[in-house]
């Protein structure tokens, strides 16, 4: 074999294996007063918006959506969304609804207001039918999971449920999760056990004792290792997008770049890192400056 001819298959497979371990940027928009969805989606930075969050479920309630300044779900003003998120899948960003979030107004009590907010779910957001879908008649990409207050029981059950969706459409429901660095999640780590969930972006945030900092360098790559060991297809680093956007957690694009991403990214989990929030990437412009490199 020539010299030419190995070098150049040295290059496709130098270049193969760049490309099995680039990453994206997933996001979580409706929280602030940030940029209409549509608008986050045209400036190609992202790969995944998270809409947040489905606040309120459980105990009988009928769940509800919280977007902020967005609009108003209780009187039909989020359905305009419609052909916002339509405009995001167009262009190949996938869009799904984040349930939790920082309150405590939501619970899983028993396995039955698991199936419920299942089918609550499908039926509102996914590819189910029912007259009150808040974001009308369009089906979005999954489901994130935000848990981390209340009860931690069933929702490995809710993940079960919303994945045998998968047998019934043509349609792929994703599931992803955002459990926080703290091993292990106590709302999620039962879920995650399912090994059913597509994407985990872990919130390396609000955490001190896992997060990266100068003086602990160590535990945060043990930590990471831990958390691409998992049964998910994708790990990503979860980062506040500005020093404001989490009491801790930031961590400085120049040090993002030369000393977190060319340790992290040698793992084949690795799916990228993933900001809070839409907002904040607006004002810090956090995005652009790391895109090329994640």
């Amino acid at each position: 074999m020539t010299t030419k001819v190995l070098f150049v298959s040295f290059l496709v497979l130098v270049l193969a294996t760049d490309a099995a371990y680039g990453g994206s940027i997933p996001i979580y928009w409706g929280q602030g007063r940030e940029s209409t969805l549509s608008q986050a989606c045209s400036t190609k930075l992202y790969s995944h918006v998270n809409i947040a969050f489905l606040s309120k479920f459980g105990k009988g309630r009928t769940p509800m959506l919280d977007l902020a300044t967005h609009c108003n779900p209780s009187t039909g003003g989020c359905r305009f969304l419609s052909n916002e998120i339509k405009y995001c899948q167009s262009i190949g960003v996938k869009v799904l609804l984040s349930i939790g979030g920082n309150g405590a107004d939501y619970t899983l009590n028993s396995p039955i207001e698991a199936k419920d907010l299942a089918n609550y779910l499908w039926n509102n957001f996914l590819g189910g039918y029912s007259r009150t879908r808040p974001f009308d008649n369009v089906v979005l990409d999954g489901i994130d999971f935000y848990i981390q207050s209340g009860p931690t029981k069933y929702y490995d059950l809710l993940a079960r449920y919303l994945a045998a969706y998968n047998t019934k459409s043509p349609r792929k429901v994703y599931l992803s999760a955002a459990p926080q660095c703290l091993i292990p999640d106590k709302h999620l780590d039962a879920a995650l056990n399912t090994g059913l969930f597509d994407y985990v972006w872990v919130r390396f945030f609000n955490n001190p004792s896992c997060e990266y900092t100068a003086w602990n360098k160590k535990n945060f790559f043990k930590t990471w290792n831990y958390w691409t060991s998992i049964k998910a297809r994708n790990v990503f680093l979860g980062l506040p997008a500005s020093p404001k956007a989490a009491d801790t957690g930031f961590i400085p694009v120049d040090v993002l770049k030369s000393q977190v991403l060319p340790v992290i990214k040698k793992s084949p989990k690795y799916g990228g890192v993933m900001l809070w929030s839409r907002y904040s990437d607006q004002i810090e412009k956090y995005s652009p400056s790391i895109k090329y490199y994640v």
